[in-house]
């Protein structure tokens, strides 16, 4: 071996968003002039450049070069040791490469977010908000939900009540807020409430919610039913109170008339029963195909008949056919509205929808299952207007179908916003499905499942950072 090397220092701390540096020497213990090329390899390559990247020594001399380390501060940079190693390879002698090692502390940091779907709930006896918690920080969080309000004018029942997140991935929890009164007549009423994330030794992240309660009756059915007492007691008062002498003349006419009958009997008088409120059906209608263009039935005239245009292949035309070919198997098809491209071809069970390395966001998706009993979905987009650096939720509540149909989550118009992210699940909660994103800026994020046995029968992927934006994703069920 004809080179000798030393890493000052052998191991090194660094802060995520900051810098460090460590010196490389190098020294020729050859006899002959040779040039050496240094380049980064292992995890924290990404995050490490080499200043010079090539030394030139004579023989029995030494140089230097500059590792530089800059961990960003996202959930990648995990925290705790990291090994990291440089490749030095000679120019005479290439086979001799030498790659001498050493340790990078990075410090731990948490920053949790929490999000409330929807921010806003309705019901007369209860509501159902999810409360989204995620971990920005690079080492796992461990964290309690606890609701409260003013007044104390609401119970909560929170599942599940305590969290453990790793970093990068996000917790929901279930909550089901009752009121401690029914509003039987009357408008709805507003009740402010607040989910609290608290972790040992830091301040509750406090999330602010609203439940609008409403009336047990609507008011206009009150006021008809007293409006409708009032007039059967006073028709029952002037029926007691009027007695005609109706018996007394009838028989005085039959005496005179000779005849003995008997009276007709007085009709019977009912009220009409109030109308009963309806409820639309939610069940989508398959739109009419539209009429063949040209018209025209048999001995027309002697026009073309004008060629027809080819059907788009949605995701659901995709998963049609895998289901024709696989009648008992699982499958989920997807695709992809980008900026600028339009819908990308429909794509299968793990492949990738979108573009990649290119900055062109994802307004839409398009979703469709087969063997899941169906799914549902609601996307997460920029905010022009948000204050604390998030998204929010556009269509709650979600957008469900079942097998063989199509989804679409988030808009296709013109000044449609970014997706940042997304909720799905299928099996109505009841079956496993699986994703991963490419975001602006981070990558590809971890494959994340939901887990049903645990409660869990939902998965969020994307970032929760307004200024990001989805650029590609992967599913598999």
């Amino acid at each position: 071996m004809s080179l000798w090397t030393s890493l000052e220092p052998a191991s090194a701390t660094v802060d995520p968003g900051g810098s460090t540096t460590v010196r490389l020497r190098v020294r020729n213990t050859g006899d002959v002039v040779d040039e050496y090329r240094f380049e980064a390899v292992g995890d924290l390559a990404p995050w490490t450049s080499v200043e010079p990247q090539s030394l030139r020594l004579y023989p029995g001399t030494t140089g230097s070069v500059e590792l530089s380390f800059a961990p960003p501060r996202t959930p990648d940079a995990t925290a705790g040791p990291n090994p990291y190693a440089v490749r030095i390879t000679p120019t005479e002698h290439p086979e001799a490469v030498t790659v001498p090692e050493g340790n990078l502390t990075i410090t731990p940091f948490t920053e949790v977010r929490a999000e409330l779907v929807p921010p806003t709930v309705k019901g007369r006896f209860r509501g159902r908000p999810k409360l989204a918690v995620d971990n920005l920080g690079n080492t796992k969080v461990t964290a309690s939900v606890g609701g409260s309000d003013n007044g104390d004018q609401l119970s909560y029942d929170i599942h599940p009540s305590n969290v453990q997140i790793e970093p990068g991935r996000a917790a929901f929890v279930k909550a089901t807020l009752k009121p401690r009164q029914i509003i039987w007549f009357g408008s709805k009423e507003e009740r402010p409430y607040t989910l609290a994330v608290q972790r040992s030794g830091v301040t509750p992240l406090d999330v602010e919610g609203t439940y609008v309660q409403r009336g047990f009756l609507p008011r206009w059915l009150a006021t008809f039913l007293g409006v409708f007492m009032a007039l059967a007691i006073t028709f029952v008062m002037l029926w007691i109170a009027y007695k005609p002498p109706v018996r007394s003349q009838a028989k005085e006419q039959l005496q005179e008339a000779g005849i003995s009958t008997l009276p007709p009997a007085s009709p019977s008088v009912s009220p009409p029963a109030p109308p009963t409120p309806t409820v639309p059906a939610t069940t989508p209608t398959p739109a009419a195909e539209a009429p063949p263009a040209g018209g025209g039935g048999s001995g027309g005239g002697g026009g073309s008949e004008k060629e027809k245009k080819t059907p788009e292949r949605t995701a659901a035309t995709a998963v049609q056919q895998l289901a024709a070919q696989d009648p008992g198997g699982r499958h989920i098809c997807y695709r992809a509205f980008v900026t600028d491209k339009g819908w990308t071809d429909a794509v299968c069970d793990g492949e990738t929808a979108g573009s990649v390395g290119q900055s062109k966001s994802i307004k839409a998706l398009n979703i469709a299952v087969s063997g899941t009993k169906g799914t549902a979905g609601v996307a997460f987009i920029h905010n022009p207007g948000s204050t604390n650096g998030k998204g929010y939720y556009n269509n709650v509540p979600w957008s469900g179908v079942p097998d063989g149909i199509d989804n679409y989550i988030g808009s296709t118009k013109q000044d449609a916003q970014n997706m940042l992210g997304f909720t799905i699940n299928v099996d109505e909660g009841g079956g496993p499905v699986c994703q991963t994103t490419h975001v602006h800026n981070e990558g590809w994020h971890g494959m994340g499942c939901d887990k049903p046995g645990e409660g869990e029968g939902f998965i969020f992927g994307g970032t929760l950072t307004n200024d990001l934006w989805l650029e590609a994703v992967k599913f598999t069920v």
